[in-house]
């Protein structure tokens, strides 16, 4: 009892200042940060990095080395990582276990103040070099590199450790005679955390949350971001994380999924991907339930298919703009991005011919320069699938390409802003989650506005963002009741895209993810075990009750 009531303690006295998001910087052309940052992309695309797999602590030799590319100009080699195996997963796994105790048992204030360390690197001394390997590595633009891989990661970091203050000091009372303590643990054994290549920020926000509530834990992030994680992962180093809390393991999925969830010490996963690998990932849980110490938790955000509802009364300059950077911001390579929108014919006839002259006008190229607007698409897999949609609604009658429709790949995966008009609510457009600069529009009659939101609500299987607009009152509170479980982040004159940590909470729910909303205390709590504690200060000396006396 000793050594957790001096914990609880100082606990209540530990208060971590209250977070604010980290401001965006603007990278005007000629503004020092612009300067300061193209100079880092300069020194970062004339380097061919190492990036190996990181295992308590040691860097591992390569093996076989496999090219990181940039998708905007694949030819350009960016570093080279080794293929993931069996020993080098069970070697993770095992590092992870072995940091547990020690880690599990360290003060939660001194793990916060790790990620607060980390926080600060983020956003001063590795922001550039961060920001840099984003937009190289993932063909992101200056913008959509700050907001992620600088703003987002830091508010991850400093927000988290607010959130985990507040779990900690949630504590039973104690009454007269009595001490009550309630014990967060981590999970018993190690976290497999899987994030995927559109965002630097969930690397982040999934290998540190864990270790924050005290797990230990097995890194994979996608190769494709292979560049930006190496750098997270220096920052995780400098910022304190001891030795084998987080170990990042490089390459294939399947790989390090498949031995970690055979192990009989796997106690959780955060996992950020595609809905049908984290179904199979969810099966191959429920098949090894045997194996395990414990039930682990699974925690999983998937695919999305989101939708732009627009009421005849909506203000048409606002879902212009809504539309442009919510469905073609970084190639509509985002959960959230908009990829069908319900629009009334009122409304569209003011709406296509601005929509398609602003479409004509965007940039796509190298998102290093500052006149583009979109990059590539991340790998030849993803354009390949993008131009076997636009060759499908081309090929199928009732869908109309009204501006874009082309790939080209020569230099790099790259796919023009496309817009695919489609007359049946129930085209695959409408349901198929494409990922990619492809929106799907459908035109109603102004007078089916009631039908249209059951039309939204029942069309597609994901539930994870949604867009209302309108000025009628009414209407606004129409479409929330009717779409109400159609997503988990609801947007009003908004588009669909850039939840802010602190004020809105990402996640959405049918075949979407779990919904345990990144950037909350409710995603922190399920890498917590409870534990009560009572202390009796007067024991009872006798096993009788006094309803028992003559």
């Amino acid at each position: 009892m000793s050594a957790f009531r001096p914990s609880a303690t100082v606990a209540a006295a530990v208060a971590i200042t209250e977070p604010v998001n980290e401001p965006v910087k603007e990278y005007r052309p000629g503004s020092p940060e612009a300067v300061s940052l193209q100079a880092e992309i300069v020194r970062v695309g004339n380097q061919v990095r190492e990036l190996p797999h990181v295992i308590n602590g040691e860097r591992l030799p390569l093996v076989d080395p496999v090219a990181v590319s940039a998708p905007h100009d694949h030819a350009h080699v960016l570093g080279h990582y080794s293929a993931v195996d069996g020993a080098v997963v069970d070697a993770a796994i095992e590092a992870a276990l072995a940091a547990r105790a020690d880690w599990s048992r360290t003060p939660w204030w001194d793990r916060a103040a790790v990620l607060l360390r980390a926080a600060e690197l983020v956003s001063g001394k590795y922001r550039d070099e961060l920001n840099a390997t984003t937009m190289l590595g993932q063909s992101k633009t200056f913008h959509q590199a700050e907001i992620d891989a600088a703003c987002e990661t830091a508010d991850f970091l400093r927000f988290n450790a607010s959130f985990a203050a507040q779990i900690y000091a949630t504590q039973p009372p104690s009454p007269a005679g009595e001490f009550n303590l309630l014990d967060h643990k981590g999970l018993e054994g190690f976290v497999l955390s899987v994030t995927p290549f559109n965002f630097t920020a969930i690397g982040a926000n999934l290998s540190t949350m864990p270790a924050l509530m005290g797990n230990t834990v097995v890194w994979k992030p996608s190769e494709k971001a292979a560049l930006s994680s190496q750098v997270l992962m220096t920052v995780f180093e400098e910022a304190g994380f001891p030795p084998g809390v987080i170990n990042l393991v490089h390459g294939d999925g399947a790989t390090v999924t498949d031995r970690a969830l055979q192990h009989e010490w796997f106690a959780g996963m955060a996992f950020t991907g595609s809905t049908a690998i984290f179904r199979q990932l969810w099966k191959k849980t429920a098949a090894n339930i045997e194996r395990y110490r414990s039930y682990p938790r699974i925690v999983g955000e998937t695919g999305g298919k989101n939708a732009v509802v627009v009421h005849p009364s909506a203000d048409v300059d606002a879902v212009l703009v809504a539309l442009l950077r919510g469905a073609f911001e970084f190639q509509g390579q985002k959960c959230s991005a908009a990829s069908r929108a319900y629009i009334p014919r009122s409304v569209w006839a003011v709406l296509e011919p601005r929509l398609v002259e602003a479409l004509e006008q965007i940039t796509v190229g190298d998102p290093t320069e500052h006149e583009t607007f979109m990059g590539a698409v991340i790998d030849q897999a993803a354009a390949n699938r993008l131009g076997a949609a636009i060759d499908q609604a081309k090929n199928t009658p009732g869908h109309t390409i009204i501006t874009g429709g082309t790939v080209d790949t020569e230099k790099g995966w790259f796919v023009q802003p496309t817009v695919i008009i489609a007359e049946a609510p129930d085209s695959f457009v409408l349901q198929k989650e494409l990922f990619g600069p492809l929106l799907a529009v459908h035109v109603y009659d102004d007078a089916t506005w009631d039908d249209t939101l059951k039309v939204v609500d029942g069309t597609s299987e994901y539930a994870l963002t949604c867009s209302i607009f309108a000025t009628d009152r009414t209407a606004i509170g129409q479409a929330l009741d009717v779409l109400r479980d159609t997503a988990g982040m609801t947007y009003v004159n908004d588009k669909p895209t850039g939840a802010l940590i602190g004020r809105q909470s990402f996640g959405g729910g049918r075949g979407s993810g779990t919904n345990d909303k990144a950037g909350s205390p409710l995603l922190l709590q399920r890498f917590v075990n409870a534990r009560y504690v009572k202390e009796n200060f007067n024991p009872p000396h006798h096993w009788t009750y006094p309803y028992m006396g003559q």
